[in-house]
């Protein structure tokens, strides 16, 4: 099995969880690849050295799977890595909540067992994809979690006027509008009081951020809609960010949200469902008063 990994450089104190992965690795003779910023902070940082078949520097690269280990962020750089080669995503996390990459550290051995006799599921997630009228969004422009247009630092609040499949729906007098698909519902969009969507609905959410009305709510629409924003702002510019990655752009510019026409693979134990990762990271249903 050829196995690509990707990892985040913030992990010094989980060194002993990535060594334990790559014993497993060698163990189960897999070829694996890194990512060759990983490998650096492997070897240059956690003075770690592990045995590789070679190194991934760019974007276009043949695996049968690719591990994340991190947290989400890191899940959601490899899931851009990854893009359109379906390539199915196993997250391991050493970070902190952890909704992608749910598979705690005491679980890697048992976990990568199980991917190794084929004894996963794949669960496919739904991507937003934006496209600027004007200007293009530099680098890759789908999000896997959300699409935010945001104000820009402390500026006064932005006006958002947003269609749906041509429909002139509101215009949003906010600090900014999230588009979330059921993955990004449990990040960005719920920490502004969006719902929870489940991974498998095809449906998508417009969470407004701190809105200057209380007259407008997040609002459940389906994904096969097209979203269609412009802005306006006093001080000329606003803020898009994909995932986290974000860029300045001018007022005046159309911009277009929609369904990717592709999915990213997401590899879950079959032990393991959403639900039960509501009741454990979100402590879903839990009553402080029940010891």
């Amino acid at each position: 099995m050829k196995v690509g990994v990707f990892g985040s450089e913030y992990q010094v104190e989980k060194q002993s969880q990535i060594k334990r992965l790559f014993e497993k690795l060698r163990s189960q003779e897999a070829e694996v690849y890194v990512d060759s910023q990983f490998y650096y902070f492997l070897t240059d940082v956690l003075n770690f050295e592990p045995v590789v078949a070679g190194l991934l520097t760019d974007d276009d690269f043949d695996l049968d799977v690719a591990l994340s280990v991190g947290g989400d962020g890191t899940f959601l750089r490899t899931a851009a890595r990854v893009n359109r080669q379906d390539i199915p995503i196993l997250g391991i996390n050493t970070g902190r909540l952890g909704f992608l990459a749910d598979v705690g550290g005491n679980d890697i051995e048992d976990t990568l067992d199980e991917l190794f006799k084929n004894y996963y599921k794949i669960e496919e997630r739904t991507l937003l994809r934006l496209n600027t009228e004007g200007r293009v969004f530099k680098g890759y422009n789908y999000a896997l979690n959300e699409i935010a247009i945001l104000k820009r630092d402390t500026s006064s609040m932005i006006t958002i006027h947003t269609s749906l499949n041509d429909e002139y729906l509101a215009s949003y007098q906010a600090d900014g509008l999230l588009i979330a698909t059921p993955t990004g519902s449990t990040a960005y969009s719920m920490s502004v009081n969006g719902p929870i969507i489940i991974p498998q609905s095809n449906n998508i959410v417009l969470s407004p951020v701190a809105p200057h009305s209380l007259n407008v709510r997040p609002l459940v629409i389906p994904d096969t809609y097209k979203i269609t924003l412009g802005v306006e702002s006093r001080n000329k510019y606003f803020l898009i960010s994909l995932d986290g990655r974000s860029e300045i752009f001018p007022t005046g510019i159309q911009l277009t949200v929609s369904k990717a026409d592709y999915t990213t693979k997401v590899i879950k134990r079959y032990n393991h469902t959403f639900y039960q990762t509501l009741r454990e990271k979100l402590m879903w249903g839990a009553d402080a008063r029940m010891k």
